[in-house]
């Protein structure tokens, strides 16, 4: 089997400000903490605006408040990693959100950014791969939530998504816009806000990427709460977790999912889920898999 591609496309739209992108998620960082959060004493002032005070947080850090507030406007030229360590110390970030730091403050040289515009393959041992895994819902994931490539029972679980043209292969997309995935997740609420999470942290480190910009564009201007979401500047890392589904067919499961980056590719990950041995949804799911569809062959994904 030859090795797959995602052909690549270019619309026009505009790269991320990546001076904005730090100023917002430091500000938005900044406002969720309180001084008693953090161990400061709240005098009782009147607060403008909600969390820290930029001098607090520079108290924190231990720098200047003009070298702080010059950070927070964008301005993070030569920061040094020790000051974001600081900083990312100060503001409690999670590791997710102290590597997005690190990405807006300083960014990689553009030769190196470029990456991001090349078509994705799917190698042809990973496509026997899914073939193989019997029973229980797998799926290649790109980039910007891209799918790539899947087994049957995705295909019988999700939809079969090699129906669907090649643009709208990607979960983004079918979380915010297809109602079918709305009523799919038990838990919408928290599918979409990890969902933009995953994408804000890629656009950390990919922000001249045309794609994502025009995938972030069509979707503020499609959905409200898409725009909502990101305007939080949220961060997070796929890695596990749990999700509740209600499948039209076979009604509700409850499965656990690992995402497994690839290590010939980091921006490509193994997605598998499986339910619990023995309980209700793993029955659920042999019942699906007697009423899938036909087998979906993974380079269906990644054919136009």
């Amino acid at each position: 089997m030859d090795d797959q591609t995602v052909p690549s496309r270019s619309p026009l739209a505009g790269p991320l400000d990546r001076r904005a992108e730090l100023a917002e998620f430091l500000r938005t960082r900044r406002a969720r903490l309180k001084p008693e959060d953090v161990g400061l004493p709240d005098i009782g002032r009147h607060r403008r605006v909600p969390g820290l005070r930029r001098e607090e947080l520079a108290q924190l850090a231990g720098v200047s408040v003009a070298y702080y507030i010059r950070l927070e406007q964008g301005n993070g030229r030569n920061v040094s990693s020790e000051v974001l360590d600081a900083i990312a110390r100060a503001l409690r970030l999670t590791d997710a959100e102290h590597a997005h730091l690190v990405h807006l403050a300083s960014p990689k040289p553009q030769k190196k950014r470029q990456a991001s515009t090349r078509p994705q393959h799917v190698r042809g041992a990973l496509c026997q791969l899914l073939e193989s895994i019997e029973g229980v819902p797998a799926y290649i994931g790109g980039r910007r939530s891209e799918i790539l490539a899947w087994n049957r029972m995705a295909a019988a679980l999700f939809e079969d998504w090699g129906e669907l043209p090649v643009r709208e292969r990607n979960w983004a997309r079918l979380v915010f816009l297809s109602p079918a995935y709305h009523d799919l997740f038990v838990d919408w609420d928290t599918k979409a806000t990890d969902m933009v999470s995953y994408l804000r942290l890629y656009a950390g480190c990919h922000p001249d990427d045309p794609e994502l910009s025009a995938l972030v564009g069509e979707l503020s201007v499609k959905s409200e709460v898409f725009r909502r979401l990101w305007a939080t500047h949220d961060v997070k890392e796929k890695s596990h977790g749990v999700k509740r589904m209600r499948h039209p067919l076979v009604g509700e499961l409850t499965l656990s999912y690992e995402a497994l980056t690839l290590p010939d590719d980091p921006e490509q990950s193994l997605v598998v889920y499986h339910a619990e041995p023995g309980s209700p949804s793993a029955e659920t799911l042999r019942l699906l898999a007697s009423w899938g569809p036909d087998p979906t062959h993974p380079e269906h994904a990644t054919r136009t």
